[in-house]
This record gives C-alpha cells, structure tokens and sequence, in this order.
C-alpha cells in the first residue's frame, strides 16, 4: 500500500475520534450544567463588564446615552450594556449639584404614588409619609440593637420621582383614556428618556454615629402619626431607578442599596448568619424565611429584626450548593457582570456614594424586535417568567432589601422556590391594570404603578374642588384594588 493512502486513513480515523469526544464531553457537560439538573447552562462573556472613565469624577457624570445611536440602537444588544446604563444612570442622578443636593432631588418632581405633586413642607422639598411596601403593606424597622442602648427601631420611608418626560405622556394618556379616545386595551409606550425613581430613607438617628458619615444625609420633612411633620436628618437606603431606552419600552428596572445593611443567604449551607449586629438584622444565626414574611394579621413580620438578602444579586441559586438555578440568563455572565462593575466604580468613586452598590436589573429580550412587536410581547406574554426560553432577563429574582423585603417569594419554605416561582419586579409590575371594573385592560403603560394610580384617580370629575371627598376616596380605593390584585395573582403562589 501507498504511502498516501495509509496517511489518509490516518487522519479520517483521528478526525472521528476527535469529533467523538467533543460530542461525549457536550453531553456530559450538560448533564452537570443543562437544565434537567436545575443548574444554568453558562456562556463566556466577550470581555469584563466595565465601567467607563467618563462616569469620573462623580462630578461631571453624564447622562448616559438612550436614544437614537446608543448601545441600545441595536438588533443585537449585550448583558454588559444594561449593567453600564443603571450604573452610570444612577450616578448621574446623584450627582452633586452647586445646591449642594444630588440631582434627583433638584431636578425630579416629588409625586404621591398617584402622581400628585408632592407640596414642600417646613420649606423643605423632601417629604415623607409613606411607609408600607408594595403587597401586603409590610413596614420595615430598623434593628434597635445596632445602636447599644436604644429600644425601638426607626420606620423606613419612602419617596417617589418622576421626570417631566413620564409625567407629559403619563397625563396624556390618562385623558385620552378617561375621554374614550385611547382605548382602555391599548399598545401605547412610554418615551424614551421616560424616569420613575423610588428611594427609601430612614431617620439618622437608625444609624450609628461612627457609620453615618458613610450614608447620603439630607433634611426632610417627616409626617408622624398624627400627621404631622418635623425636619429631620435622614439617611439614604435605596433606589429604585426605573428608566425607558430605545426598544426597550418595558423599563429596565436597576436597584442600588446602601452597603452592610443586612446578610445574604447562604443557599448551600441553608441558613443566614452574622457576627455583628446590622441595620436590619440582629446578630445571630437563622434559617427559613420567617425573616422575610409578613404577618397581616399582627402587622409584623413573623421574626423581628431577622430581615435578610434572598439571592445576592437577585441571582438564584441551588439550595445545597452554589450552583446558579436554571433560568432564562445565562449565569455566572450576569452576576459576574454586576460584581466586575460594582468594583470598577467602587474603586474610582471619591464621595459617600462609594458606600452604595448596585444590586441588578432587569429587562426584556426585545432584540430585533420592531416598536409594534415590543409592545404586543410585554401585554401578551407572561413576562415576569424566567424559566428558559422565556424573555426576561438580568437579575432573574431581583428585589431590594429596603422596598421588596417582604415579597421576596411567595413561598413559606426554601425548599419550595424553583425557578417556575422566583419573584421580580414584572411580578408586580405587568401590563394588566387593577381596575378591572372596567373590564380587563392591558397596556405597556400600566407596568407603571404611578401611572395607573393617577388614571384611576383622574377618572372624570375627581379634580373639581366639590369632590374632594370623592378624590380621597378614590386614592383609599387604589389601594385597595391593588392588594385584592396582588392577593388573586400572587398569593396563590405561596400555596
């Protein structure tokens, strides 16, 4: 035999071998890491997920880049590209202006959660009433005993801002829906540039001295229980920073939390454990959500001062190992990507806001989709699943310790959470409305919580001085359909 031949039999023979163990090892490596396991299948990011030099100094951030030729001006976008946006958005927001005030607080209207203007009291623009949490109206209080000698906890407040763009087409729309020109079903979508914030805060007086130097301070104009109000010192716990990008008409939902306020939950050893007393967890060991749950019956949660971080990152995990659960992200890229950017700010961020992270986002899958195509998937699909092959994206059981401490699952056990049930702001916020005397409506504009409030509340006749009494009313019954909507979507989960 040639010798031509015998070399070509060699390689036939060493190509099949080859292509046989790449096929063996695939299949193997999904068996560890494909879905039938609960763990994530992983992808490896292109590059680390940075942030920019021109964010700095804290300064001079811009604002980042929404519209036409943005990163989101695109049919093919990255994970990276909305981490980037919720960092360098939430600093351009608190940036620090000559007032000496972040800009959010200068340049945001402060609104009630159904949009009315919020009046300054004692001269001051911040003003604090609200307390309960979305649901079933948790109230978060402060851990006394991180402060040694005090006996009761603080309350934690919160605050609602929206820009001009949102408010513009919030009130628009409201009108053509109430007049019968826009339909109560309808494919209408925020602009870009559209801006909700809600922030938590809590009274200085929560803080130990030696640490609040760490916290964004601010005067605020805070209602008692008699209604009402005194300046006081409050410190900055959270935000939630809810912004519309191009083809992007769901919002990407970012959240960001003052540092050390409360522990993680250790999913492989199942329990949840810290040696020092925090803001909102009293030292010790514990285990099982009883931490996180309310109670609606004694308005408390079923353990005090026993709050906790569900998932770091709102990223889910195994119980039993630190394997990432199974979901429609990829996973470690994303976690991976919050860390990586969380430590490229950290590490050039010169004032207090060093002290605050960002504890991820959520979106929507909506590449190469057109504005009409974006609009029927977020009012046609079910968008708060993260099972594979679903849409949502990010952080897939996002919440913030301060605003979604109470609602962070719907179930009473760890062992029931699967990714089928894992909790995040689509949750919640969806594109059905709650008021459903009007038959059932679906909109992109009503994952907005504010603007629904304020179409409820702006339902003909309510503005006029001689129904005052009824316009009360209808802000007592927002409430209400709201809970009675959470109860029959949600709770049910919990069974």
């Amino acid at each position: 035999m040639k010798r031509k031949p015998i070399i070509i039999i060699v390689l036939v023979v060493f190509l099949i071998t080859a292509v046989s163990l790449f096929f063996l090892n695939k299949e193997k490596v999904m068996e560890k890491f494909g879905t039938t396991s609960g763990y994530a299948a992983t992808e490896a990011p292109a590059e680390p997920c940075n942030c920019e030099t021109s964010w700095f100094p804290h300064e001079q951030t811009p604002a980042p880049a929404e519209g036409d030729g943005s990163p989101f001006d695109t049919s093919s976008t990255t994970n990276c590209i909305f981490h980037q946006w919720s960092w360098q958005k939430f600093l351009w927001l608190t940036k620090p202006l000559a007032s000496g005030n972040p800009l959010f607080l200068d340049s945001l209207n402060v609104v009630t959660p159904e949009m009315a203007p919020v009046s300054p009291q004692l001269g001051l623009k911040l003003v604090l009433s609200s307390i309960n949490q979305a649901g079933p109206e948790g109230v978060l209080v402060s851990n006394p005993k991180v402060i040694p000698g005090k006996t009761a906890g603080d309350t934690v407040f919160y605050s609602i801002h929206v820009n001009k763009t949102l408010m513009d087409k919030a009130i628009i729309a409201a009108s053509e829906i109430n007049g019968g020109k826009l339909p109560y079903s309808n494919l209408e979508t925020f602009p870009v540039g559209s801006l909700e914030l809600k922030v938590s805060w809590i009274s200085a007086d929560a803080i130990p001295k030696a640490k609040l130097a760490d916290y964004f301070v601010t005067k605020a104009a805070v209602q008692n229980k008699n209604g009402q109000y005194t300046a006081k010192s409050v410190a900055l716990l959270g935000m939630h920073v809810v912004g519309v990008v191009k083809n992007h008409p769901e919002f990407i939902w970012a959240t960001f939390e003052h540092k050390d306020m409360a522990p993680v939950y250790d999913w492989k050893n199942n329990a949840v454990n810290s040696a020092a007393e925090m803001l909102f967890y009293e030292s010790g060991k514990t285990s099982g959500l009883q931490g996180i749950k309310w109670d609606k019956t004694t308005k408390k949660p079923l353990t005090p001062n026993k709050a906790f971080v569900l998932y770091e990152y709102g990223v889910p995990k195994v119980l039993g190992t630190n394997a990432y659960m199974a979901t429609s992200q990829s996973e470690p890229v994303n976690f991976d990507n919050i860390d990586n950017i969380n430590k490229c700010v950290a590490s050039k961020l010169k004032d207090v806001f060093k002290n605050y992270f960002y504890n991820g986002s959520i979106w929507l899958d909506t590449d190469g989709l057109s504005p009409a195509q974006q609009a029927n998937i977020i009012v046609k699909n079910k968008i708060s699943s993260v099972l594979p092959d679903s849409l949502a994206r990010g952080s897939s059981n996002l919440a913030n310790i301060t605003m979604e401490t109470y609602t962070q699952t719907f179930k009473s056990d760890v062992h029931d959470i699967a990714a089928a049930n894992l909790v995040n702001c689509f949750t919640c916020h969806q594109s059905q409305n709650f008021d459903t005397t009007r038959g059932i409506g679906k909109s992109p504009l009503y994952l907005s919580h504010v603007f629904e409030s304020y179409l409820y509340t702006t339902k003909p006749k309510v503005e006029t001085s001689k129904n005052a009494n009824l316009k009360t009313k209808r802000i007592d019954e927002t409430k209400a359909l709201k809970l009675k909507q959470f109860e029959e979507l949600f709770v049910p989960q919990n069974k």
